[in-house]
């Protein structure tokens, strides 16, 4: 079969939440012919790369994701430079937790490996530190560095998009893939149809579908893609009159992470004045085409862990608002980044499992998925890419071995 020159393309994207958008950008920029397709509209609220905000820290137990979130700020600021806004709002970065904590102390040990300038500190110290603002146990420790802040993540997928744009990548939402074939006719690169029946050539293949990945995945390669959607429910708490700018971002309140049970994180007040984002690590299975849609908060924990954390300041009765949200998560928590392989080789590479943690490395990712295509591997950076392949379940289902315990809580579809 021939393709016209508008149907034939050096690299199409399937999937344009933030992983697809920046890999995008990242090929249009190198003069790469790019087509990159989204099932529903643009910018839609469905999937993983939507909202208000979302944390941008290097304090990970994991010591191999330094290098991507060191890399992926700078990247950020490049990308903002280019479309003239921001989209990463810089504060500190605080770590909490038990003082015999795995992860805390895991956390300190990758600070230390790499350099990361930081404070740790005992309860007496938290609360100088803060001014009262956060208070943690006696036998709990602090760490804080400097290297946090907010990214907005509606307004980055945007950014990625237009600068895609800008670069000559085409872009087509409402558009879903029904299947990637190897091009038998032509002898390389593959086919991807479409479910109204349309049809792209293209020489390489990226497919970033969030938590549709593993469906797609199934029906492209016949292989189970070992992730697993999860359902999960941001809240927003009102803070009390009088304390607001204490809690702001303007006034160097952190972005903030509490280890332990529950996992809780959270942001300063920056999307909504006068509430702070608090929230559970954690969500429901469901299936992404039929979810519940809430609800499944359980806030008990939550409230006591808001009650003891923020000096009375922060109302705890219950959040002012919430939004949904979807994981995708994998069995060890670590992101899925390699070649599909099977009948369709090299010319596909699948970027998944981000495991509610990965928007905040979106440019790093996209960069690796791109070269991936492009070269064949992932040349341009210090990122250790052995942690991300999708042949590590082979060995052994459960991923990569860790010292510690799985921070993400899941529970079961309430409406079920």
């Amino acid at each position: 079969m021939e393709y016209s020159s508008d149907d034939r393309f050096d690299v199409i994207v399937v999937g344009g939440g933030v992983m697809g958008s920046s890999a995008a950008y990242q090929l249009a920029k190198k003069g790469q012919k790019t087509l990159l397709l989204e099932q529903f509209d643009f910018l839609h609220h469905r999937g993983s790369s939507h909202g208000e905000s979302r944390t941008i820290r290097a304090t990970y137990p994991e010591d191999y994701y330094y290098a991507m979130v060191t890399e992926s700020t700078q990247l950020w600021a490049q990308a903002q430079s280019e479309i003239g806004y921001k989209v990463h709002f810089p504060t500190q970065q605080f770590d909490m937790g038990p003082a015999d904590q795995q992860s805390l102390l895991s956390v300190v040990a990758t600070c230390r490996k790499h350099g990361l300038a930081h404070k740790v500190m005992d309860s007496q110290a938290v609360s100088e530190h803060f001014s009262g603002k956060i208070n943690i146990p006696e036998n709990w420790i602090g760490v804080s560095t400097e290297l946090g802040g907010v990214i907005k993540p509606t307004k980055a997928v945007s950014m990625f998009q237009t600068l895609a744009f800008r670069h000559g990548a085409v872009l087509r939402d409402n558009t879903k893939v029904a299947n990637i074939k190897k091009d038998g006719e032509n002898g390389e690169g593959v086919i991807v149809s479409t479910v109204k029946g349309d049809k792209f050539y293209g020489k390489k293949c990226i497919v970033t579908a969030g938590a549709w990945i593993g469906k797609l995945v199934k029906t492209v390669a016949g292989i189970d893609f070992p992730v697993e959607p999860l359902e999960t429910t941001v809240c927003y708490w009102r803070i009390k009159e009088g304390y607001e700018d204490k809690f702001a971002i303007d006034g160097e309140f952190p972005t903030f992470a509490s280890y332990g049970a529950p996992y809780v994180y959270g942001t300063p007040s920056l999307e909504y004045p006068g509430l702070i984002k608090v929230a559970v690590h954690g969500g429901y299975r469901c299936d992404p085409d039929k979810r519940p849609w809430g609800p499944g908060v359980k806030l008990e924990e939550l409230k006591e862990w808001i009650k003891e954390r923020f000096g009375g300041m922060v109302d705890s009765e219950g959040p002012v608002a919430t939004q949904l949200c979807m994981y995708s998560m994998t069995p060890d928590e670590d992101f899925v980044i390699d070649f599909l392989g099977g009948e369709l080789g090299r010319d596909v590479v699948v970027g998944g499992g981000f495991s509610g943690h990965g928007f905040k490395m979106a440019p790093a990712v996209g960069r690796i998925l791109a070269e991936l295509a492009t070269e064949g591997e992932a040349e341009g950076g210090e990122v250790e890419m052995k942690q991300f392949s999708l042949r590590r379940f082979e060995e052994n289902p459960k991923g990569n071995a860790k010292e510690y315990p799985d921070q993400v809580i899941l529970g079961i579809n309430p409406l079920k």
